[in-house]
Order: structure tokens, then sequence, then C-alpha cells
């Protein structure tokens, strides 16, 4: 499974980004998919996930603005009121057959 991360980019706090994540190869039989996000001297941390039957978790710190969607192959996190601690390097993720498939990640800044 190869996974192609877009969307990241600078944003001013308050504004909103999309990040898209597409899936190839191998695609067939994969569970959840969904983002994590690093710092730098941080370990990485979910952001959002969703499982092929459509359950959704989020971390406490970005609920009630962003949210995940996904179709088949494909992942989105629409991100709003982007807050300055959201800056970091986001990474799409997708789980198939018991083993994480990362993609190349994308940088997202958010300025005060």
């Amino acid at each position: 499974v190869q996974l192609q991360a877009s969307g990241g980019g600078l944003a001013q706090a308050g504004g909103s980004l999309r990040l898209s994540c597409v899936a190839s190869g191998r695609i067939a039989g994969i569970q959840d998919m969904g983002w994590y996000r690093q710092t730098p001297g941080k370990s990485r941390e979910m952001v959002a996930r969703m499982s092929y039957a459509g359950f959704i978790d989020y971390a406490d710190s970005v609920k009630g603005r962003f949210t995940i969607s996904r179709d088949e192959a494909k992942v989105f996190l629409e991100m709003s009121n982007l807050k300055p601690e959201d800056t970091a390097v986001y990474y799409c993720y997708a789980e198939r057959a018991m083993f994480d498939y990362w993609g190349q990640g994308t940088q997202v800044t958010v300025s005060s």
C-alpha cells in the first residue's frame, strides 16, 4: 500500500486547511485510515481515524474543529479554527492485515 498525502501549507490562526490522502497498490482489505501528526522532539500522536465500518475517533485537542471523512481508498481531514499548536507534520496512515502503512507527511504551519 502506498499513501500520497497533499494539502498542507501555511494558515493563520482561525483559518482552515484540507488534507487529502490517496492509497494505491493493494488497497483491498484496508481497515482503518486516518491522520497522525508529529512535532520535533515529540512522539507521533493520533489526530483522527476512521474504520472501514465508519467508526470515528478524534484526539481531544481537535474535537469540534477537525472532521475526517473517507471515500474508499481516500481519506480527508478538514481542519478549521486552526491554532498555532496544530503546527506539525501530518501523516496519513492505513491499516491492512495488521500492518500500518504511512504516507510521506505534509507540513501544516499555523501562524498566530
